[in-house]
């Protein structure tokens, strides 16, 4: 798996939030994506097909490290256009009032402390922002919902949700935010999850389900364009029409919202 370190992008976001407020309308927009970041050798890294995605949907990528400075977040809130939520590992369950099941990994406070901020900032803005697996499950922990902490052991015969090659169908609604941007109501998905939405949070929608029941993806229903899918599109290289719809749609939406 291709990754890079956030290290090598922090120049790159210092001269961008320096001078964005000034050339943001007129300009590419500017996405922020998410990182992961790893306590055992202090690290920041992120899955490079995130950057792809939104560089050849005609969006400007910048990678956001964890931080711990309520201003730097408030920067990244006010600064950038839209907004990528990554994966990752697992929330802390007590989040959700819930204690952990055997087969939850949980991610750094670091990042779970920021990202948790980050969103909450992000929703108020009604600003464009796109979550993909975690980042779908963080954003309906952060609304005040909860989670499935493990569908192998909580849902009756579940499709394969995560696993070296994992491909499973879902139905989407049709007049739901993602049924107008893909060409088809029932794709075939890459996913990677073992967890997944349980109670809705706040001022979100379900609008699509695997063939399990499993809820695949939520739209906001407070703002303009907030979509959270479970699988992957920017990994999804058989189908580069459909990574490119959902990226695509993030990036227009951007634009829009600078007119």
């Amino acid at each position: 798996m291709k990754r890079i370190a956030i290290i090598n992008l922090i120049v790159i976001v210092i001269i961008i939030a320096g001078g964005c407020q000034n050339t943001a309308s007129h300009h590419r927009p500017i996405i922020g994506i998410t990182s992961c970041f790893s306590e055992s050798d202090n690290t920041v890294s992120v899955d490079y097909k995130y950057i792809q995605a939104v560089l050849d949907n005609g969006g400007v990528p910048v990678v956001l490290p964890a931080v711990n400075d309520p201003h730097a977040i408030s920067k990244y809130v006010t600064q950038f256009d839209g907004l990528v939520l990554v994966g990752g590992p697992d929330i802390p369950p007590a989040a959700y009032g819930q204690q952990p099941h055997e087969t939850v990994k949980p991610l750094t406070q670091l990042r779970y402390d920021f990202e948790s901020r980050l969103i909450a900032e992000w929703f108020r803005t009604k600003k464009p922002i796109l979550g993909i697996c975690l980042g779908m499950q963080f954003t309906n922990v952060v609304r005040c919902g909860s989670l499935i902490q493990d569908i192998p052991s909580h849902v009756d015969n579940p499709v394969t949700h995560r696993g070296e090659n994992s491909w499973h169908k879902v139905k989407i609604e049709n007049n739901s935010l993602l049924g107008k941007i893909l060409s088809s109501n029932e794709p075939n998905v890459y996913s990677n999850h073992h967890q997944a939405v349980k109670d809705l949070g706040k001022n979100l929608k379900v609008i699509a389900r695997s063939p399990d029941g499993v809820i695949e993806a939520l739209q906001r229903t407070d703002g303009p364009f907030g979509l959270f899918v479970q699988w992957h599109p920017e990994a999804m290289t058989k189908n580069p029409d459909h990574r490119n719809a959902i990226y695509g749609a993030l990036v227009k939406a951007c634009i829009s919202e600078q007119k």
